[in-house]
């Protein structure tokens, strides 16, 4: 467990477990945190859990079955069923999330560049699972807005450091055009108040991050 000194119940929780290694680090963004957690991993394969993310037990025996036949990927890719609050979200542009979970790391890393949606570089091959990883991301509305902004911050200042400069136009269309998309494109509104709800936060999360631009060009 990579905890960066969490005021919850985490750490007093993962003691309970003698198997559970605690690591606390301070918190500058998801890729060094993600980093860390590889270099402490004893051994080469590592199955990576964000704390919101939970394996059904038909994806446990999927993974299992898939590490002991030949022929192994380097990496696998998750399929991810999102939920909001509890609810489940078929559509509002998280149909198809996938992410890595499972791999070598001997053969993977991620990109220091990128301090949020982290990237992970694969040098190997990769596989896809069926079964779903469950993601319950949204607790409830107040805590994703405050996630999506934290987001939005740290994309912010990743631009700034690719040399992106801000522009108050590029700011409102990127804005629009998100919710345009979510909502519209990739259906959101079909997922009925949480689809708006979701679609504005995502727009918002990119409003943000060209605050965060402007901020860091001052």
């Amino acid at each position: 467990v990579i905890d960066s000194f969490s005021t919850d119940k985490t750490v007093e929780i993962a003691k309970k477990f003698s198997k559970v290694k605690i690591i606390q680090n301070k918190f500058e963004d998801f890729t060094k945190q993600r980093n860390l957690a590889l270099d402490a991993a004893k051994n080469d394969w590592v199955l990576f859990l964000d704390g919101d993310e939970r394996i059904t037990p038909a994806l446990k025996q999927e993974i299992i079955d898939e590490l002991n036949k030949p022929g192994q990927k380097d990496a696998y890719y998750f399929y991810r069923k999102f939920f909001f609050a509890q609810k489940p979200i078929h559509f509002s542009g998280t149909q198809g999330d996938k992410n890595f979970r499972l791999f070598r790391k001997s053969k993977a890393r991620y990109m220091a560049e990128k301090k949020v949606h982290e990237t992970l570089e694969v040098n190997g091959t990769i596989g896809i699972l069926k079964n779903k990883l469950l993601h319950y991301s949204v607790s409830d509305y107040e805590s994703y807005r405050k996630k999506m902004i934290h987001y939005g911050v740290l994309k912010g200042k990743e631009l700034a450091a690719k040399g992106k400069k801000y522009s108050v136009l590029v700011q409102y269309l990127k804005t629009a055009f998100k919710f345009f998309k979510a909502y519209i494109m990739r259906l959101g509104v079909l997922d009925g108040k949480e689809g708006y709800q979701l679609s504005y936060l995502q727009s918002l999360s990119v409003y943000k991050t060209y605050e965060s631009l402007k901020k860091e060009q001052n």
